[in-house]
């Protein structure tokens, strides 16, 4: 029997809130910018006795496990550079702000040396003021010349909403300056009436890398005028572009540098970035480019205390009678409900967009019952929404009409919500950089702030609310991105060749694999070299090869049957899981029902109705091994890292009632399979291992299914990935070892670097893995350590002790410092520092597809990538999930898979 384990959300039961009163708000740090909330009637008071009101109540107060208060900070002032125009100047101190701080003054100085620089300081440090102050002063400087437009500049965020927050903001602090400055947004809410104007006459233009890769290169003619007085690009939140998606960026962005050159341009690139480890690397890999580095955050900050908040135990059982924790999504809820209650500005964090409906709908329901008019100021925020509707709600919370919002990501990544207050996350968010990135939403004006993470009922969780100083203690990941990744390069060779035809000198710019690839574009008959350059073949676009989002298609429509108004979209590769045919979805506090799914023409029909129930959907998994790059000795096993095709099929659903979490019955689906050929790590065991670890072959499945369970749970800590990011897969017997086997891959084709990873920190990652089964406390397995809530085959089975001991004597064996596999945690790696890859790096395989991707978990329980896979009947829990975007411009079509493998 198999046991596997995709990216996996899973059903978060509810039970009951109730709503404790708080008699005051919680004030935070913003940056020197004026407090211009318009909704400070409350009291500004100390953010710990906020916590202690929270947590008022003996049952309530023993939920928190560990609470850190970071002191607050004074700021460093500084001179801005004369060389800035003093209109820019003038309209800056306008705008509230006298002095820059010392990083701002010092970013500013490299852009105007012509020097890609970054600025890796906390949220809310004035990171814009830092890039925009050189960026209108040529703008301005432009506007003087002959045509009025001597320079431009192109900013990229990775959301809509983010690009629609700046352009506001632009236009804000360039009033003053008159029609010398152009911002408007492209992207697909931008009318077609204007993409005309904005090519022509728009200094400023704000997009996202979607509409970069699909709309403006391969029409980069008609935007020449714009390209060829191209001076900034300036790119915001460079640390969302990690993994596949970083790597499809990095690609997108030389694309953007060639034709800049080939109109006569080489623009600096400005970058900002929350605080990073090793900054300048990441920004090198991501533009190709020598970048200054500037990390020292000079501005104040006001006193910060974080709170680890623990569920307690209910009194119900789940699986094998293990105890169960109350959900995070109803603790959530009830604090953004306490918080709205007396006015505390508040936004709650929810990995999935299922959970951020569910709270938002908790706490309106419990607002009603202490005031109706409170009950309005609680919403919903997450991709997906209609363009409207994600206005309507970005009004709203800047105008203060909402108190309360339960958001994804699509929030997190820097739009400016001044006036926060507080800062709920549910569930760790998976890397420490996006744990403090969205603590640091909430602030004003320097005053305290309060951050509350609310701990799943998983091992990753658990671990980290008793073991405080892996989050305090260490500094945030290293962003780990491949540009040399062949499922990555060769789509964006093509698309660059489509542009213009690639030539011997464009070989280095797009890096030292594309000699290689070459060949095999041409055998495939994407590529024709003529001469000295290779051509694009096709009549159809280049630019649909690459899916940078890795959705594996274009968005499917959500439909209502009865009006035929379309509710909003989900990820081609979230279709199988969340909108098949009896699904149960949510949108903005309506329940609709999935009457059917057409993938063909990627179209969800669903009508309203108020089933007592959630769905959750179930899969088989199997998984090969391709090719073995390193293997070292475990002892008498064996550790590697290679190649590896997971084979996934959703077949099944499940109904759980909804407070309970009971399951009501289970629907066979018939769905295709998907593959994916990715990069995985994998280590085995032998006999004499098993006889030494008391391991016989009644409890061996058991014990490598919670190894297995646990390894995923805690590989985050070690690498910089998220939960969703990666897979697992334990065999008893694998056709491919021949031994005990488990393995962990990469949820991305041509993998994404977490695997790799792995390798490298086996031993203290495994260490860790093991620590987190032998210190909980329960007998047989719970949630906390080696259950999971998706597990396919119900988890079982499952052995606790066993998979202590099985790890205590694979640890036994492990290299010793400086081998492979030894290596700490936390810190991540670049791709090159990894195992060697093969000598020749071939193209994927037609018809492979990202597995697990674009799918949402349900809310609360994040099982980190679990599920099962049988060896005869047992059916598998698979609900892969994929980080929270907000969709950018819907692909024309199917993602096109570029080539066969290579020789």
């Amino acid at each position: 029997m198999a046991f596997n384990h995709l990216p996996a959300g899973v059903h978060d039961a509810l039970v009951p809130l109730s709503v404790t009163p708080v008699t005051h708000s919680v004030p935070m740090a913003k940056n020197h910018r004026s407090d211009r909330s318009p909704t400070d009637a409350v009291s500004r008071v100390d953010p710990g006795t906020v916590l202690g009101r929270l947590a008022s109540g003996p049952s309530r107060a023993s939920r928190i496990t560990h609470t850190e208060h970071l002191p607050p900070r004074a700021g460093r002032h500084a001179v801005w550079p004369d060389r800035i125009r003093p209109e820019v100047l003038a309209a800056v101190q306008a705008a509230g702000i006298e002095h820059p701080w010392a990083h701002q003054a010092r970013a500013a100085e490299h852009a105007l040396d012509g020097e890609s620089v970054v600025v890796a300081t906390g949220t809310a440090s004035g990171k814009s003021l830092a890039y925009l102050t050189p960026v209108l002063s040529a703008l301005l400087d432009g506007s003087e010349a002959p045509n009025g437009r001597g320079a431009t500049a192109l900013y990229l965020a990775p959301t809509k909403a983010l690009a629609a927050d700046q352009c506001r903001s632009v236009k804000e602090l360039s009033q003053p300056l008159g029609n010398s400055v152009r911002p408007a947004v492209y992207d697909g809410d931008t009318p077609f009436e204007e993409r005309e104007w904005i090519r022509q006459y728009a200094n400023y233009v704000l997009t996202n890398p979607d509409m970069l890769h699909r709309g403006i290169l391969p029409s980069h003619p008609r935007w020449s005028s714009f390209l060829k007085a191209l001076r900034y690009v300036v790119i915001d939140e460079v640390h969302t572009y990690r993994g596949v998606f970083g790597s499809h960026v990095a690609q997108v962005l030389r694309r953007l540098r060639r034709l800049c050159a080939r109109y006569g341009s080489s623009p600096v690139f400005l970058l900002a970035s929350a605080t990073a480890a090793e900054p300048a690397v990441a920004a090198r890999r991501l533009t190709g480019l020598p970048v200054v580095e500037v990390a020292d955050d000079a501005s104040p900050r006001g006193e910060l205390v974080f709170a680890l908040w623990e569920p307690p135990l209910t009194e119900m059982q789940g699986e094998k009678g293990a105890p169960v924790r109350r959900t995070a999504t109803a603790e959530t809820a009830d604090l953004l409900t306490d918080l709205t209650v007396q006015g505390v500005r508040s936004v709650a964090f929810v990995r999935s967009r299922r959970g951020a409906e569910l709270i938002s709908v908790i706490a309106q329901e419990r607002l009603a019952e202490v005031d109706r008019s409170l009950a309005r100021r609680v919403a919903a925020y997450r991709g997906g929404y209609l363009p409207e509707e994600r206005r309507a709600l970005e009004q709203a919370l800047h105008s203060g009409e909402l108190l309360g919002l339960a958001a994804t990501t699509a929030l997190e990544l820097g739009i400016d919500v001044s006036g926060l207050d507080a800062v709920v996350i549910a569930g760790y968010p998976g890397t420490r950089a996006s744990l403090w990135q969205q603590a640091g939403r909430a602030g004003r004006s320097g005053q305290g702030a309060l951050a509350v993470l609310v701990a799943r009922d998983d091992p990753l969780d658990t671990f980290l609310v008793h073991h405080p100083e892996a989050l305090f203690d260490r500094p945030v990941e290293t962003t780990v991105l491949d540009p040399d990744n062949p499922y990555v390069l060769a789509p964006h060779l093509c698309a660059a060749a489509a542009e213009l035809p690639l030539t011997d000198e464009d070989l280095e710019l797009f890096g030292p694999e594309t000699a290689g690839l070459l060949p095999q574009l041409e055998a495939a008959k994407l590529l024709r070299r003529r001469t000295k350059a290779w051509h694009w073949t096709r009549r159809e676009s280049a630019a649909d090869l690459a899916d940078i989002r890795g959705g594996g298609g274009r968005p499917v429509q959500i439909v209502e049957s009865g009006t035929g108004r379309l509710l909003g979209t989900v990820d081609a590769g979230a279709a199988h899981t969340t909108v098949h045919e009896g699904a149960v979805h949510l949108h903005q506090g309506r329940t609709y029902l999935v009457r059917s799914l057409d993938l063909e023409d990627s179209v969800a029909l669903v009508s309203e109705a108020n089933p007592p129930y959630s769905t959750v959907a179930r899969d088989t998994t199997s998984i090969a091994v391709l090719e073995t790059d390193v293997e070292v000795p475990w002892g008498q096993g064996r550790l590697c890292y290679g190649s590896v095709e997971v084979t996934n099929q959703v077949v099944s659903f499940l109904r759980r009632r909804l407070i309970t979490g009971e399951v009501l019955g289970e629907t066979k689906l018939d769905l295709p399979p998907r593959t994916l050929r990715t990069r995985a790590v994998w280590w085995t065991v032998t006999e004499d291992q098993l006889d030494e670890a008391r391991i016989n072959p009644e409890i061996l499945g058991g014990a490598l299914h919670a190894a297995e369970h646990a390894s995923i749970g805690l590989l985050p800590l070690f690498a910089t990935c998220d939960r969703w990011d990666i897979g697992g897969v334990s065999i008893p017997l694998h056709p491919d070892t021949l031994l005990p086997t488990v393995f962990v891959y990469d949820g991305h084709p041509g993998g994404a670097g977490f695997a790799e990873r792995a390798f490298h920190t086996a031993r203290a990652w495994l260490t860790a893995t093991r620590e987190a089964i032998a210190s909980c406390e329960c007998d047989a397995g719970c949630p906390s350590c080696i259950q999971s809530p998706k597990c396919g085959n119900g988890n079982d089975p499952l052995h606790k002790r066993g998979a202590v001991r099985l790890l205590t004597a694979l640890l036994r064996g492990a290299p010793g410092e400086g081998a492979a596999g030894s290596s700490g945690p936390t810190e991540g790696v670049a791709p090159e520092a990894g195992p060697q890859a093969p000598a020749e790096r071939s193209v994927p395989e037609a018809g492979s597809q990202a597995l697990a991707e674009g799918s949402v978990p349900e809310a609360g329980h994040q099982a980190p990538a679990q599920g099962s896979v049988p060896e005869a009947g047992h059916q598998t829990s698979a609900e892969g999930s994929a980080p929270e975007v907000d969709l950018q411009d819907p692909a024309p079509g199917p993602a096109v898979p570029p080539v066969p493998p290579g020789p």
